[in-house]
């Protein structure tokens, strides 16, 4: 691990058998990431991956910026937010990301973040639901009502105030990341609500900012998610209430 002195920006991309749609978002993020003036690092987090998708990582090692994979000790498939936990902590920066494989959103868009990290937000996180989010490519009608209803509960139960909770682009301190990270337990697709509700929990003010999205036809998420999130959801309401993930911090918030 480096020092994490040096290392201003960690990029983290979760993946599970990537091997078609990492390469491209791979370049992507190394090019951008070569152009600025700050250390960074790249943190591939494989979930179980059965194809490619390590080798796909190996083929740019020799890139000018710090790439790695990090996997499950038992080499097996856990979940999107196992494995976004894994690499998040395993990260050295002084702010952490995590984005998805299929480069939905694109990496420039943390240009639009540092201002508030600069303002004393601890999580910044990129969203669909505000007025000038800009959704390039939309996903099927279902998929969207049953996103926009899902949302609606969310914010009820576990995230108040949030429009948009499950887009896979959210920047955190590392000293938020390493404070709620190793509180975290949900596996699957509801680990973005965890990772907000926690924050929350704990005292972390989180900030909202608009985003560019283009859904991608091969995504991983289904009709069937979004019931599966709404189970964590209430998993996390029951956590917090047990105080499971420690009692609410004194934290000022503003």
């Amino acid at each position: 691990m480096n020092d994490n002195a040096t290392v201003r920006l960690s990029v983290v991309i979760p993946a599970y058998n990537e091997e078609r749609r990492l390469p491209k978002t791979l370049d992507d993020v190394l090019n951008y990431l070569a152009r600025q003036d700050y250390r960074t690092e790249v943190v591939v987090a494989d979930d179980g991956s059965t194809d490619g998708t390590v080798r796909v990582v190996e083929a740019r090692s020799s890139s000018s910026i710090p790439l790695r994979v990090v996997s499950h000790t038992d080499a097996r498939n856990h979940g999107k937010g196992a494995a976004v936990r894994l690499g998040m902590l395993d990260a050295c920066g002084q702010f952490r990301l995590f984005m998805d494989a299929d480069n939905s959103t694109t990496i420039d868009h943390v240009e639009r973040f540092w201002p508030f990290f600069d303002e004393g937000y601890d999580v910044v996180i990129g969203s669909r639901g505000l007025n000038d989010s800009v959704i390039t490519v939309s996903q099927p009608w279902y998929r969207k009502i049953a996103g926009e209803g899902g949302n609606l509960i969310i914010r009820t139960l576990a995230v108040p105030g949030v429009a948009d909770t499950q887009a896979g682009f959210k920047m955190l301190t590392a000293a938020c990341t390493d404070d709620i990270f190793p509180k975290l337990i949900v596996d699957r697709w509801g680990f973005d609500v965890e990772v907000l509700a926690v924050a929350n929990h704990c005292g972390y003010r989180t900030k909202e900012v608009p985003i560019s999205w283009e859904n991608d036809p091969e995504g991983k998420v289904t009709l069937a998610t979004y019931f599966e999130v709404l189970g964590e959801v209430w998993r996390v309401r029951r956590n917090i209430k047990a105080g499971v993930y420690g009692r609410p911090s004194s934290r000022t918030r503003s």
